[in-house]
């Protein structure tokens, strides 16, 4: 190598053209190697593209492979539960899936993850339950037995709670900001704007402040550009809140669309009487504050006060008794 770089060196100092000439060699064959080596992978990433494309995800993964065999009994059992659990127009099945959507699970077989991951929490719970009831209770077989059913029990209600919670979140998010939705609709109504343009230029406005509300309105203009009717979007728009102020809303521009008023004046009167819907339950909040102190105070803050003003005089009592 030491020799090598003499060879260079001597040669740089004796030949410069000759120098510029090896540079510019192993430049151009650098950059021939680089071009080469990009078209190499670009070329094996479209074919692996195109035998996705072509065969699909099993000609993707090889049928022997575990993978596979995981995804596809994953799709067997979905599809079991869609078909025999989540199938037809019964009330409770209905009202299941009223309630998917409005937690925001609006995937076609939503109802069917709910049964198997109700399913799956009460076995993993049940399970726990029974490894560790002999370690942390001290008691018969029974009693094991006994700690793995009601931990079952939880698991398999743990589900319901969690979309429930959800629910309410949501719901709260979208209470707070449908008095700025309907104040922004009306200023687009104002503008000019149709019904379709106003709800999609309002359901940008909100992404940052009411994202589960603009995802919600962002459906709706999905629904009408499909090709529904005003009413119909604005109707599964208020079962997806699952608010009666929206479904309000949907009856509103009904009406005004059947009989033909003013639409601009129908948004600016509703939309006040949510701001004093607003108001009101925020006042509501207020009022009801003191009632829920009193709890607090009877239990922790009076007990602390009496021992405070009768500990002197129990002092006082005890030293003259002496």
């Amino acid at each position: 190598m030491s020799a090598l770089l003499d060879w260079l060196a001597d040669l740089s100092l004796d030949s410069p053209t000759a120098m510029m000439s090896l540079l510019v060699f192993l430049a151009a064959a650098t950059l021939a190697f680089g071009v080469m080596a990009t078209l190499h992978v670009r070329g094996a990433v479209k074919r692996r593209a195109a035998d996705v494309a072509v065969g699909g995800p099993e000609r993707a993964d090889d049928k022997r492979s575990l993978r596979y065999a995981s995804r596809k009994a994953a799709a067997k059992l979905i599809d079991y539960t869609t078909r025999h659990y989540t199938g037809g127009d019964s009330g409770d099945k209905r009202q299941l899936r009223q309630r998917l959507l409005q937690a925001g699970f609006l995937d076609a077989h939503a109802v069917a993850y709910f049964f198997i991951g109700r399913i799956a929490a009460a076995l993993v719970l049940a399970g726990l339950g029974f490894f560790f009831a002999p370690i942390l209770i001290d008691g018969p077989d029974g009693m094991v037995w006994l700690c793995a059913w009601i931990a079952g029990l939880l698991g398999y209600f743990l589900p319901n709670v969690y979309v429930s919670r959800r629910i309410a979140a949501r719901q709260v998010e979208h209470r707070t900001g449908f008095p700025d939705f309907m104040d922004l609709l009306v200023v687009c109504a104002d503008a000019g704007l149709s019904m379709e343009a106003a709800l999609d230029r309002v359901g940008r406005e909100l992404t940052d402040s009411y994202p589960s509300l603009s995802a919600n309105i962002y459906m709706t203009t999905l629904e009408m550009r499909a090709g529904r009717t005003l009413s119909e979007a604005l109707e599964h728009f208020g079962d997806r809140l699952g608010l009666e102020e929206a479904r309000s809303f949907a009856t509103l521009l009904q009406q005004s669309e059947e009989l033909g008023s003013s639409l601009t004046e129908a948004l600016r009167v509703y939309s006040d009487d949510m701001r004093h819907k607003r108001m009101s339950r925020a006042e509501e909040k207020a009022y009801s504050l003191p009632a829920r102190l009193s709890v607090p105070l009877m239990m922790c803050i009076f007990p602390v006060i009496l021992i405070v003003i009768m500990l002197p005089v129990y002092v006082r009592f005890k030293m003259n008794a002496y």
